[in-house]
């Protein structure tokens, strides 16, 4: 394994998003990745978004080709020099800041909570993350706020997976990811194309002492179903 200096690696720890980190933490265990691990040992469809993920944050990443396992050619990735790590964020600059400014901009509009689960969060762990999937309509105008969303580390792993999961991730309609709950949760006719309705409950502060005490009488299995009795007897 190739030794990094303790500045490079601070740099790559301090990566918390799934998808570039699965890609950070494999080159550093394996020396590089390929397209066809990126696609068959973590299920993403899309490699070069997973690698523009990784680069975004100032990484230096090479591509260069390897024989895949069938014999045809394909991309691999590695580190490139770590000492190019801070020309990268320098010329990548434009759009760091246009990140944070969109952030900001999120927040002041929606206040600092997650989109999905209506918790209030300290802004440092609030994610940006696309309403309807780069992989599905693109990089859309960083202008408009309203083509992005605020979400908790959680809701985002969540997304994603229901996301990659969903019908449309081979498809692609942006218009039928805008009618789904991970998109707009204010307003959805769906859930990654299942005919269902979700209302996120959080327990925090005191609140967890509650929870625990559910879970004693109903247990973890049986939690929602005592929710949903509560809610049909009482609403009927």
């Amino acid at each position: 394994m190739m030794e990094y200096s303790k500045e490079f690696l601070e740099l790559l720890n301090a990566v918390e998003a799934k998808r570039p980190r699965t890609v950070i933490q494999h080159i550093l265990q394996h020396g590089f990745i390929t397209s066809q691990e990126l696609k068959d040992l973590y299920g993403y469809n899309h490699p070069p978004r997973a690698i523009r993920d990784v680069r975004e944050y100032g990484i230096p990443l090479v591509t260069y080709r390897i024989s895949g396992t069938d014999g045809r050619s394909i991309a691999a990735y590695k580190f490139g020099n770590p000492s190019e790590a801070t020309d990268v964020i320098a010329k990548s600059a434009g759009r760091t800041v246009l990140a944070k400014t969109l952030k900001q901009a999120l927040i002041d509009k929606y206040g600092s909570k997650c989109s999905v689960y209506l918790e209030k969060m300290d802004e440092r762990l609030l994610q940006v993350d696309h309403r309807v999937p780069y992989e599905i309509s693109g990089e859309p105008d960083e202008s408009d706020v309203d083509m992005f969303m605020l979400l908790s580390p959680s809701a985002n792993r969540a997304k994603s997976w229901s996301c990659e999961h969903c019908e449309n991730w081979v498809t692609k309609s942006p218009s039928y990811c805008v009618k789904c709950f991970w998109a707009h949760p204010e307003d959805y006719e769906h859930v990654a194309g299942n005919k269902q309705r979700i209302v996120s409950i959080v327990f925090t502060g005191d609140e967890i002492e509650d929870y625990d005490r559910l879970l004693q009488v109903t247990g973890i299995d049986g939690a929602q179903n005592f929710i949903k009795r509560l809610i049909h007897e009482h609403l009927n």
